[in-house]
């Protein structure tokens, strides 16, 4: 998932600091570890199989009214939405979709000459993205879009993870792994989206890159589409860093979190405060925990990214998570933490309780 950005439908985050709130911690070592479980203020209904991935669309006119899609990872899986106290929205959620792994979403993609917000999720069985319209979820891919066409290898076909980008310009690409890949720098494969002329979507190559280490797989993709960076986990092994946008080329800026993650390294999820600072929150998925580093970086290193802090949260075996820094209601006043928990549903915590006393907020 992404940091997020509503300049392109009209809202602005507020970007004002709580008075209570402390200096971030920026050494491993003084690492805050928090042991008490965190609780979620909603926990969503059950989908009909087994969750996986979430994405926060946020309603540009009334932020109250922003919607919760997931991901129901099965073979007659589906996209189910929900509202901000996790009610499943039933007239909106889609069915029958063979194995969707991960959800994104983006805001204004210019389809027959209006802007369109986006879905995009991964249907591995039938290797194509599928995409919808926010918020009514209407199918506007034609029926599907294949890729990773020509690759041959197991699993090298088998779609898993997503992240969306838009650049400056306004152009919106998708970035997609796989099961599994290549070692030699171009395990994911990045898209560029755009009207077919005729209202659907088309997707281009642009580009492949990514190196990966052979140890497992690489599922949770997240971009930062302000900074223009693109994080994703390479499971037993870390966090890879690199440039979002294809014109900058495929030089790899940064490993992180290479230790002390129980099981394997997952969803990511980037917390926006500034136009340049925030948090990137990875999902430690054997220790029902999440593991917090700053979004900037360093001082004077943007590309060294040391453990701030980790929560434990009640989600149990986390896959994906999103995340959004702007006030939705009067519950969610600094931002919504979303992360998928293994008992076919998706929590919903504030951002107070995950950032605690050491990390900021937005009011």
């Amino acid at each position: 998932m992404k940091a997020f950005i509503l300049s392109a439908v009209g809202l602005v985050a507020v970007v004002a600091c709580q008075s209570n709130n402390s200096t971030p911690i920026h050494s491993a070592a003084q690492a805050d570890t928090i042991s008490a479980v965190i609780q979620p203020v909603f926990i969503t209904d059950t989908v009909a199989h087994d969750t996986d991935d979430p994405a926060i669309w946020i309603n540009p006119t009334d932020p109250a009214k922003s919607l919760i899609i997931g991901t129901d990872k099965d073979q007659d899986g589906g996209l189910y939405v929900f509202d901000l106290q996790g009610k499943m929205q039933r007239d909106k959620s889609v069915t029958g979709l063979k194995r969707p792994d991960n959800v994104d979403i983006e805001y204004g993609l210019t389809l027959a000459g209006k802007p369109v917000d986006i879905a995009v999720t991964t249907e591995r069985f039938t290797h194509k993205l599928r995409i919808y319209s926010v918020p009514d979820m209407k199918p506007i891919d034609n029926g599907g879009i294949d890729v990773f066409v020509g690759e041959t290898g197991e699993g090298t076909r088998d779609l898993m993870g997503i992240s969306l980008y838009k650049n400056r310009s306004g152009k919106i690409y998708a970035i997609v792994g796989r099961k599994t890949g290549p070692t030699d720098g171009t395990y994911l494969w990045q898209y560029l989206l755009e009207d077919n002329g005729k209202g659907q979507v088309k997707a281009s190559l642009v580009r492949k890159f990514g190196k990966y280490s052979g140890l497992k797989e690489i599922e949770a993709i997240a971009v930062d589409d302000q900074l223009g960076y693109v994080y994703y986990s390479d499971e037993g092994k870390g966090v890879r860093k690199y440039y979002a946008d294809p014109e900058k080329g495929n030089e790899e800026l940064a490993l992180f979190g290479i230790s002390g993650f129980t099981e394997d390294h997952e969803g990511i999820s980037i917390y926006q405060l500034t136009d340049s600072t925030g948090y990137i929150l990875v999902s430690d998925q054997g220790a029902n925990s999440f593991q917090i580093f700053p979004r900037e970086g360093a001082s004077g290193k943007p590309n060294e990214h040391t453990l701030l802090r980790k929560v434990t949260v009640k989600a149990t075996h986390s896959d994906g998570s999103d995340i959004v820094s702007i006030p939705l209601n009067a519950r969610f006043r600094s931002g919504l933490f979303v992360a998928m928990s293994d008992d076919k549903t998706f929590h919903l915590y504030r951002w107070e309780d995950i950032a605690g006393k050491h990390l900021k907020s937005i009011k």
